[in-house]
């Protein structure tokens, strides 16, 4: 595998041990932040085995422009395709102030299960495509 991809995997599945660390502190807030932060990372491995030698995938966080650069969102399930949705607001809101407390009361130990629960799924799924 090339050595780009393997860089931005390693990095998602960082990031995925990270969400489930912030759950077991119950810091959920961050578990929000890097679920979308582990999908981010695999969709731009996969951009990245697509991409000419140097050549970086583009410098967003917006995860159905990612899912839509990867050329996966056609294939993806309704179910995925709902669940980038989901997640595609938690990186915006829990790095700007205005928008944490109101994040933050959504959150709770059931949904944040949830979100390790679908984001594992996906970051499967997503590899799986490799």
């Amino acid at each position: 595998m090339d050595k780009r991809v393997e860089y931005w995997l390693g990095i998602a599945d960082y990031d995925f041990e990270t969400a489930k660390a912030m759950l077991q502190t119950k810091r959920y807030l961050y578990v929000g932040f890097m679920c979308h932060q582990a999908i981010e990372k695999a969709l731009k491995a996969v951009i990245t085995s697509d991409c000419a030698d140097g050549e970086m995938p583009l410098k967003i966080h917006d995860l159905t422009r990612l899912s839509n650069r990867a050329k996966l969102i056609d294939v993806m399930s309704n179910e995925q395709q709902d669940f980038i949705e989901e997640l595609n607001p938690l990186n915006i809101k829990a790095r700007y102030p205005e928008h944490n407390e109101r994040i933050a009361q959504t959150l709770d130990d059931v949904v944040c299960q949830t979100l390790i629960r679908k984001t594992e799924e996906l970051l499967c799924w997503i590899k799986e495509q490799l």
